[in-house]
């Protein structure tokens, strides 16, 4: 082989894979001196830099969007101090699945100012004056540590109170356990054990995440990182972020399943989830835009989650008081939201949708256009569900009976084009 053809086949390696180039530099001298012009030499050396470059800024952008404020702790948070993440997780937590308090133990590894120890160690609580102590890992009859050393959840109830002890594991292995507990003997909706679960699972993916972070920052400030190193944490983060989205999908879903066990309307949330991203579609919206909707709709009854559920269960019309609760419960649910962060951008669409299109809507009465457009699909779509649907207090109306109602009060209560967009969808079944 002549030494131009030694020349472009080391070329062709370098363009498919720099390592392959960096490998046959350090074959020895006589490589390096017969094989590879000067020429060739600084082209390869130019292409490893400007790879590590690119490699740097995709981490870095990566980076950016999910950071530990945007990813674990509440909206715009920007401490770094664990109690104080860990006890605004655990009150948002108690808000959730509506327990009395809560506490959050990881093993010392998984603390940022770790200690010789064997414990598992509270590093959050609702209750902040409560946030320190720990448990042993002997105390064997302990719930907690059953829980976290059987990979499994408990609920222990008697006739005073409940508890709830849910492990945290991730690839790493053990990571803690969270413990829940209500101070009276009410059964535990499944549904709110399962979002526990949910919850917790969303927690330690996003505590993996984090710690990727931090071995990618340490990785870029390197003076020289291995191309290799960068392309493998490139890949574990891709993966990391993908896990996360699918723990929030799911911790979505199993938060409009527990509001609608207690509000006693089976699948409502989703229903008005699904019709609303059928009239995304119908308008031909964007794809992230649709998504939010969905979203939104999954979530609009939220603030319902801390109704009694004695509110629910009455087979007589709502009082007048009870109606004002049921109708306040957006503003419950921002509240709630807003400690959610990666929900963010769902909140205008949940707390803007019993605004009415004449302006005479809560919590602002905006009117017309100044609705947001998701909020609009919203009420149209919920309107729908709710009349097409039974109650204790009444019976269900027929599609057409619904559909004369909505388009009856077009342009006064709900936008004119959604809901023509509803009557082309539902006005052929």
């Amino acid at each position: 082989m002549s030494q131009d053809s030694q020349n472009i086949t080391m070329k062709m390696k370098m363009e498919n894979d720099p390592l392959e180039a960096i490998f046959a530099l350090n074959m020895g001298d006589f490589m390096t001196e017969h094989l590879i012009s000067n020429e060739l030499l600084n082209k390869i050396d130019t292409s490893v830099k400007d790879k590590i470059e690119r490699l740097k800024g995709q981490l870095k952008e990566l980076i950016v969007i999910y950071s530990l404020d945007k990813t674990l702790t509440l909206l715009g948070f920007d401490s770094e101090e664990e109690h104080i993440i860990y006890n605004a997780i655990a009150k948002t937590i108690t808000q959730i699945v509506n327990s009395d308090t809560c506490d959050i133990y990881l093993t010392p590894e998984f603390t940022k100012n770790s200690v010789n120890s064997n414990d598992l160690l509270k590093l959050g609580s609702s209750e902040a004056e409560e946030n320190k102590g720990s448990i042993s890992l002997e105390d064997k009859e302990n719930p907690l540590v059953k829980s976290f050393s059987n990979i499994e959840t408990l609920y222990i109830k008697d006739e005073k109170s409940a508890m709830l002890a849910i492990p945290l594991i991730n690839n790493w292995g053990r990571v803690g356990v969270i413990g829940a507990y209500f101070n009276n003997s009410r059964e535990v909706p499944q549904e709110l054990i399962r979002l526990l679960e949910v919850t917790a699972n969303l927690f330690v993916t996003s505590m993996r995440l984090q710690k990727l972070i931090e071995e990618t920052e340490e990785a870029i400030e390197k003076e020289e990182p291995n191309p290799a190193d960068l392309r493998h944490l490139r890949a574990e983060l891709t993966a990391s972020i993908g896990d996360l989205g699918d723990e929030q999908q799911q911790f979505v879903e199993a938060l409009a399943e527990a509001v609608d066990s207690k509000s006693k309307a089976r699948a409502h949330s989703r229903k008005v989830a699904e019709l609303a991203r059928e009239i995304c579609e119908y308008m031909e919206l964007n794809e992230k835009t649709s998504d939010l909707i969905y979203y939104a709709g999954l979530l609009h009854n939220i603030g319902q989650i801390s109704l009694s559920e004695e509110i629910f269960s009455s087979k007589e019309k709502p009082s007048r008081e009870i109606w004002n609760k049921l109708q306040n419960h957006p503003n419950v649910g921002v509240n709630l939201l807003m400690k959610i962060n990666f929900l963010s951008e769902v909140i205008p669409y949940v707390h803007y949708h019993k605004e009415r299109w004449d302006g005479q809507g809560v919590p602002e009465g905006l009117s017309g256009m100044s609705i947001p457009l998701g909020a609009r699909i919203i009420a149209v779509a919920d309107a729908y569900q709710a009349m097409i649907s039974e109650r204790p207090y009444r019976k269900s109306l027929t599609n057409s009976e619904v559909l004369d109602i909505i388009k009856g009060e077009a342009g006064i209560k709900w936008d004119p084009i959604i809901v023509n967009t509803l009557y082309e969808i539902k006005g052929a079944n």
